[in-house]
């Protein structure tokens, strides 16, 4: 295993030496680097830095936030900067309005990075208290070129093992890498990050919810078929709220279905997605050699990588949007947006031929691109490893 630094990890170790004005937020699931992205960070700094954690079993009150604050204050020796790293931060009970108040009363040169694994939390605080203080930077999941890198992994081996890095130490024995995933992880992410900061009343619902999407990665599924999967499930829009929920803690989305210039009807069918292939093959019976022999479940392995490619890619770019489209029969595996600009993408990983919905795709909108990834168009491994603008809006 080689130690690598992410691009990331440079672009805010750059803002941090500059001392802009803002507060520097590192946001982004569990177990993608950033708390190591924050150590390495620390490492190259040549002034001193005080580093503190609140993921704790209970959340801890503002007076935390105030002494890690003071601490950070004590090192700062004549004028000379200090940086004061809050990792798991939206876990603090009352931080953003603790923050400001620091923030805005400090007579020292602080420099604060703030860490969280809990997009909802933090997002809130942050436009509520904290507008125009802070700068958001996004730790997306690994991608193919940094497991190859960092593990020398090949290209189905990151389809099947996805990009959480802290797992990869486990690959080699599939069934303690499952578990390693599902009590770590899954299990780390449900309780901690979702359960015990948001007001869910149907627990068991939730991890339901995200046990469907695994087990039927990539596919349209309404919400009137989930309430027949899913026992206690409610209604429709209890449904939609925890796969919001899920998609915050960048677990599970659901993919609205195209429609431009129209107003996206509400509560139609979402397309499950997940945001790390990881999760779908740790709670799937099928080994990595079984996976890959099962043509059908293969292709869904491989069109939720490529979704997930796209969402982890674009989820910092404004402006971009994913959907996917159907009509009867035929559908669009992925549809982008960015203005004006509108790509088709069908995935093709040696299923039969399915470029019928493309071709309806292009005479209702017949201004739209159409692209193929995979067999017949661009290689898979050129796209694990591209940035969608580069390649799809250049």
């Amino acid at each position: 295993m080689k130690t690598i630094v992410r691009k990331q990890t440079l672009a805010v170790l750059d803002v941090l030496q500059k001392g802009l004005p803002v507060i520097q937020v590192i946001i982004g699931p569990r177990q993608t680097g950033k708390t190591t992205g924050a150590r390495q960070i620390i490492e190259q700094l040549s002034f001193p830095s005080t580093y503190a954690t609140a993921d704790a079993a209970l959340p801890h009150g503002p007076e935390w936030l105030e002494t890690q604050w003071q601490l950070a204050c004590s090192k700062s020796k004549d004028g000379e900067p200090v940086l004061l790293v809050l990792d798991e931060l939206q876990k603090v009970r009352g931080w953003s309005e603790t923050l400001k108040r620091l923030w805005d009363t400090r007579t020292k040169d602080i420099r604060v990075l703030a860490l969280g694994s809990s997009a909802l939390l933090l997002n809130q605080g942050m436009t509520e208290s904290l507008a125009g203080r802070f700068y958001l930077n996004r730790f997306t999941h690994w991608n193919l070129g940094e497991c190859q890198e960092a593990f020398d992994w090949g290209m189905d081996q990151w389809l099947y093992f996805g990009g959480y890095p802290g797992t990869a130490i486990f690959a080699n024995d599939e069934e303690s890498w499952k578990q390693y995933v599902v009590d770590s992880l899954i299990e780390t992410v449900l309780a901690k990050d979702v359960l015990q900061t948001e007001r869910i009343f149907k627990p068991a619902l939730l991890r339901n919810l995200f046990g469907l999407a695994c087990t039927f990665p990539s596919q349209i599924f309404s919400y009137n078929k989930m309430l027949g999967q899913l026992a206690d499930a409610g209604n429709t829009t209890t449904l939609a709220h925890y796969l919001k929920i899920l998609d915050t803690a960048f677990l599970t989305t659901g993919l609205e279905q195209f429609s431009k210039g129209q107003v996206r009807k509400r509560g139609s069918s979402p397309k499950l997605l997940l945001w790390n292939n990881a999760l779908i093959s740790a709670l799937s019976q099928k080994s990595f050699r079984e996976a890959k022999q099962n043509t059908t479940w293969w292709g869904r392995v491989v069109e939720n990588a490529v979704g997930a490619h796209i969402l982890n890619d674009t989820c910092s770019k404004p402006g971009i949007s994913l959907t996917y489209w159907h009509r009867g029969n035929y559908e669009v595996d992925f549809v982008l947006q960015r203005g004006e600009d509108i790509v088709a993408i069908e995935v093709k990983s040696g299923r039969p031929s399915k470029t019928v919905g493309l071709s309806l795709f292009r005479k209702a909108y017949p201004t739209a691109r159409a692209i193929i990834i995979g067999n017949e168009g661009i290689p898979l491994e050129t796209f694990f490893k591209s940035q969608i603008n580069d390649l799809l809006f250049a």
